[in-house]
């Protein structure tokens, strides 16, 4: 039996610096921590003596530390044989679903992006032999650094026992509870997590379709299908969603906007979905949930107030731009009129002459410098990942998002464990101008930190190699870009696709990925 003294301030390891505590659960305690070595926060599972599962929680978080997916809660370090067993876990920053609907539930096509990021983590474990089984609304993380993570996967389940006959229904219905709480603000299953119990009734919790308004069909069926079995055939068409990898079948189908959420304090008014952020027309709104609890979902994920700026404040340097070309232009005209003027008086007076100069000439040409670039229509986009180091494809679901006007949304990368340079020569995101096109600037708005960024126009996209990329879209612009940034290609360039491509990625929260909220090509 071990004789060292678990408390705050107890050290593991020599290394791991117990803080505080977090959870207990049956006789494993979860801890905030400190690893000392590296200065950063951790979480650390201490077991009690005569724990019946320490080697099984010990082996599930090994195991988890060999997922290839971001959204996994990483794995540190974890060992069963020394005194005091423990895991160490990744301490994530940020906020917990049940956190982000302290206002309201969210917009359904924003809790079907989110929801989706952690359908796709618990199917990557499913596939690798782990589950998670216990997947409530703390389990879900938004980070600081805007990504998504899933806590407890591998570890939650060896902690339960992992005794369950049917662990793909229990993880395909936990997502599927997940899903209704995003969308309603209701857990289905009763209180959970500050969440309140869904309201009941007689077959058991509402279908999300009945508890708010403005829920597509496909979605509100999705939902039900996954959480509420038992209505299934009754209420709603179609089988249960019995595994992971159904459920994320099943949401590719839906529209969903990537998941960008902010905190109440950062939110700012914006156009309501579904109406254009420069004119402000009117689209389309989503109703309003019955109940006592108003939907904030629009004020808690409208964009942060500078992006929602960027436009005007981009077409009021444009404006400004174009009168100041004309000003100077006007007054380069009147010079060279006074110049000409000059030297025909003197030429007349020495040998004469009798051919005036046509200032017009000039005038005109100083006119057609000032021409501004006009923004070029993107038919269509997808994710660039060629061969032979890629996939061919890079989230190409979410490409449009890029250029629909909206900074709360975007595209985004995978999620890769190097900024690149050990994997592959890059990744992007190709957008289709539809016809040849004279390409002289790039407005880009990038999120997560400094991009490497090349920007490739070719009028070929077909690539299967570094050196037939550079063929087909030879580089016009490159260097690096953080934040909003206009890319000038000072030669211009001409073609019909226009290739962002990252050579290097963002640290965020462990992983490295790359994220366009808004791209703009203009062009004469």
């Amino acid at each position: 039996m071990s004789t060292f003294l678990i408390e705050p301030g107890a050290k593991l390891a020599n290394r791991y610096r117990l803080d505080h505590v977090v959870s207990e659960t049956g006789g494993a305690t979860r801890w905030k921590a400190t690893d000392e070595t590296l200065a950063r926060p951790v979480a650390v599972w201490t077991f009690a003596d005569g724990f019946p599962r320490t080697s099984e929680v010990v082996h599930a978080a090994r195991a988890t530390s060999r997922i290839p997916d971001a959204r996994v809660t990483q794995v540190f370090d974890a060992d069963d044989t020394s005194a005091v067993p423990y895991v160490v876990e990744e301490w994530v920053i940020g906020s917990s679903l049940s956190e982000l609907l302290a206002q309201g539930p969210m917009e359904p096509e924003r809790a079907a992006g989110l929801v989706a990021e952690a359908a796709e983590a618990i199917a990557a474990a499913h596939a690798s032999g782990l589950h998670h089984l216990g997947l409530t609304p703390g389990k879900l993380m938004w980070s600081s650094g805007g990504a998504v993570k899933v806590t407890g996967i591998g570890v939650d389940a060896a902690l339960l026992g992992n005794n369950v006959p049917h662990p793909g229904a229990v993880d395909a219905q936990g997502l599927g509870s997940l899903l209704y709480a995003a969308i309603t603000g209701y857990w289905p299953g009763g209180p959970q997590s500050g969440l309140p119990g869904a309201p009941q009734g007689p077959m058991g919790p509402y279908p999300p379709g009945q508890l708010r308004q403005g829920v597509s069909e496909p979605l509100a069926a999705i939902t039900t299908r996954a959480a509420l079995p038992q209505l299934v055939g009754q209420l709603v068409p179609g089988p249960p969603i019995t595994s992971p990898a159904e459920f994320c079948a099943a949401l590719a189908e839906v529209p969903r906007l990537i998941p960008l959420p902010v905190s109440p304090t950062e939110a700012v008014p914006q156009p309501e979905q579904g109406t254009s952020r420069r004119t402000g027309e009117f689209g389309s709104t989503n109703g309003q949930r019955r109940g006592s609890r108003e939907d904030a979902a629009p004020a808690r994920n409208a964009a942060r107030s500078a992006p929602a700026s960027r436009t005007e404040q981009r077409t009021a340097r444009q404006e400004g731009g174009s009168l100041r070309k004309v000003l100077v232009g006007v007054v380069a005209v009147v010079l060279l009129a006074a110049v000409v003027t000059g030297a025909w008086i003197v030429g007349t007076m020495v040998g004469g002459g009798d051919e005036t100069p046509d200032p017009g000439a000039s005038a005109s040409e100083e006119a057609t410098d000032s021409v501004e670039p006009e923004p070029l229509a993107i038919g269509s986009a997808r994710g660039f990942d060629p061969m032979p180091n890629g996939d061919g494809d890079e989230h190409s679901q979410n490409a449009p998002l890029a250029f629909d006007q909206k900074p709360d949304t975007g595209w985004s990368t995978q999620g890769y464990w190097d900024p690149l340079s050990d994997q592959k020569a890059g990744v992007g995101l190709l957008l289709d101008l539809e016809s040849g096109q004279e390409v002289h600037e790039v407005d880009l708005m990038l999120s997560g930190g400094t991009h490497g960024v090349e920007i490739r126009v070719g009028d070929s996209d077909e690539v299967s190699d570094e050196e037939s990329l550079d063929a087909s879209l030879p580089i016009a612009w490159s260097g690096s870009v953080d934040g909003e940034q206009t890319i000038t290609l000072d030669e211009g360039a001409t073609g019909r696709y226009v290739l962002v491509w990252f050579t290097e990625l963002p640290q965020v929260d462990g992983d490295w990925r790359g994220t366009i909220n808004e791209v703009e090509v203009r062009g004469t």
